[in-house]
């Protein structure tokens, strides 16, 4: 939630459906005989080498990662494929999407070793374990410190400042319909002004000339002031963002700020897809996410937060990011109940 891009692994599309569709499902890898385990993800997914690398000598197996785009996408795509599944496991599905993924039966439950080390309240699914909760992060509005201080204005810290006119033009969001980050910030409104005032807000940022963008990768590397790149000194992301562009430079203060008063609690999962073709390499390649090694990993990766209880964080992760002490939430149910017409909805009043 956020992250930072780098480069998949080598393994083509065609290679890993091959692998996936040719498997005889003993847990065996591929038809080859060779051992592979392949993640679905989307494109922020990342891990060290030396980690990964590690696994796979403990494991036995080879890791193949196939990257969608943003996470609502790879979502679409998993439910559209769920008979012939890309993979073995599905990683990045979160709590804005995650009763799409169950709805359309696209998990197998799997009990993952290291699950009572992850506390019970990110645990949306642990009834069943469909899916194992990896990370969480607070989606939250950035602001590129420079330009305000240039400007002499003060950044905006509320929802409400986002439809100043002091912030005309400022914003940059991601589609509510294929970003994961988009969607959580649409639902962080729809807690924040209810059923009869969100689709006014939305009405009001369009007016002051908000910036749609598709995935969270373009919104924050192309359009971003704060990246260097883009005009927009304002940009959905993470609270957990600052520390992307500080940790080599190391500034007494982070070059990015988080607007406190915007943030919505996401939390990631994955999940053993139904009718993969390596289930038990895919069993294993679920505990390795929530293994100790690949927790204190990730902060520094993906910039989100580990969901294993006490891992501890890198310094440059504490002392950039922002901790949100009460973020926006809504019930699973609710999101349920409500996702798909409040993307219309959405889609109808500010995407042109």
């Amino acid at each position: 939630m956020k992250r930072i891009v780098t480069t998949a692994l080598a393994a083509s599309l065609a290679v890993g459906l091959a692998a996936c569709g040719s498997d005889s499902g003993d847990g065996s890898g591929s038809g080859s005989g060779d051992k592979s385990v392949t993640l679905v993800t989307h494109d922020s997914f990342a891990v060290s080498d030396d980690v990964l690398k590690a696994f796979e000598k403990q494991s036995g197996y080879t890791v193949d990662i196939l990257k969608g785009k943003d996470a609502g996408s790879a979502v679409n795509q998993a439910v559209l494929s769920k008979d012939n599944p890309q993979g073995d496991v599905f990683f990045g599905i979160d709590n804005t999407l995650l009763s799409r993924g169950l709805d359309n039966g696209i998990f197998t439950p799997y009990e993952a070793k290291g699950l009572d080390r992850i506390p019970e309240e990110l645990q949306l699914d642990a009834g069943e374990h469909r899916v194992t909760p990896v990370d969480y992060g607070d989606v939250c509005v950035n602001y590129d410190r420079a330009y305000f201080e240039e400007k002499d204005l003060d950044p905006p810290q509320t929802f409400d400042d986002l439809a100043d006119p002091r912030y005309k033009d400022l914003l940059v969001t991601e589609n509510a319909a294929t970003s994961s980050p988009g969607l959580a910030f649409l639902l962080a409104t729809a807690d924040e002004y209810g059923d009869e005032g969100w689709e006014d807000y939305w009405s009001e940022l369009r007016d002051n000339g908000v910036e749609v963008v598709d995935g969270w990768e373009q919104a924050y590397y192309e359009r971003f002031s704060g990246a260097g790149k883009g005009d927009k000194p304002l940009v959905v992301s993470y609270a957990s963002s600052p520390p992307v562009l500080d940790m080599e430079s190391r500034p007494e203060e982070a070059t990015t700020g988080v607007s406190t008063g915007t943030c919505f609690r996401q939390i990631e999962f994955a999940g053993l897809l139904a009718n993969a073709g390596n289930t038990e390499g895919g069993k294993a390649l679920v505990d390795f996410l929530i293994s100790e090694r690949f927790q204190q990993d990730m902060p520094l990766n993906m910039f989100v937060h580990p969901v294993r209880e006490n891992t501890e964080l890198p310094e440059v992760f504490t002392r950039y990011g922002e901790e949100i002490a009460d973020p926006h939430t809504l019930d699973p149910a609710v999101v349920d109940d409500n996702r798909e017409q409040w993307i219309k909805t959405w889609t109808s009043l500010v995407v042109k």
